[in-house]
């Protein structure tokens, strides 16, 4: 994806995505985005960030797929034996409607990182009643965790970038660690990095300079021209499973979610 001359658009192509769960299709006549949650011999149901499920026929060019026509087709080989499965693995609770928010909360640094968890545990997080909010920078933590007011039952969780000892990162932690809130993280410099390299068709992420801006170098050193919120489109469109992202991001994410989601009594 990030290889070759993949900006350039093929006319008058029209691509076959295979249907699997999470995979994020957009209806190109009504406009809803959705991930798949379940399939049949002619339709496919999907379900927004909301929890809303639609079902549409599975007709040729009925979709989207990061902004490109594309035909949605059943999966070559027969589906697997069991339970569906949710981008993150855990088992697809069909139907379900958004739970209820809970008071307890997940904070991410950014955008980019909010929107990787919800590809991979929108699902879960809805179930579960989880919202997910974002930091701006990890400077503004401590002030968040004042503000929010950390108790037994309103828990706050915090994935945080490149969370390695002796870090800013590690510091402002420590500050504002407590039984009511747990800050984990990665030790990634940008989330970009727990996507899988083969993913999106390079052989690795590549060695930025110190002083020089992340996204930026690695954009310039893979000979992209893009902005990086372009970029960063295309890079969340090839992630479609928990099998996609590395597992320093995944352990932890799981970790959050447990944490703000299972009593503190079944926790000790």
């Amino acid at each position: 994806m990030l290889a070759g001359d993949w900006r350039r658009p093929h006319k008058d192509r029209v691509a076959e995505v295979e249907l699997e769960p999470g995979l994020v299709l957009e209806s190109a006549d009504e406009g809803f985005c959705g991930a798949v949650v379940a399939w049949d011999k002619s339709t496919v149901t999907l379900e927004d960030r909301q929890g809303a499920t639609r079902v549409f026929h599975l007709e040729p060019a009925a979709f989207l797929v990061d902004g490109r026509p594309a035909t949605a087709v059943r999966p070559s080989a027969p589906s697997p034996s069991g339970p569906l499965l949710s981008a993150s693995g855990s088992v697809a609770v069909r139907g379900a409607s958004a739970r209820v928010a809970r008071e307890s909360r997940i904070y991410v640094e950014g955008v980019h990182d909010a929107e990787l968890v919800e590809r991979i545990w929108g699902h879960d997080l809805r179930v579960e009643g989880v919202a997910v909010e974002y930091l701006e920078g990890v400077d503004h933590l401590p002030a968040i965790v004042e503000e929010f007011g950390p108790g037994p039952e309103r828990r706050l969780g915090v994935l945080v970038d490149h969370l390695v000892p002796g870090s800013k990162e590690s510091r402002i932690a420590e500050r504002v660690s407590s039984p009511h809130v747990l800050v984990t993280g990665h030790p990634f410099i940008d989330v970009w990095q727990a996507v899988k390299p083969s993913v999106l068709g390079i052989g690795a992420w590549p060695e930025v300079p110190r002083g020089t801006p992340w996204k930026e170098g690695v954009l310039r050193a893979l000979g992209i021209r893009e902005e990086p919120g372009e970029a960063w489109r295309r890079i969340l469109g090839a992630v479609r499973s928990y099998k996609d992202v590395e597992p320093e991001l995944l352990g932890r994410v799981e970790e959050l979610i447990d944490f703000v989601t299972v009593p503190p009594a079944m926790q000790d």
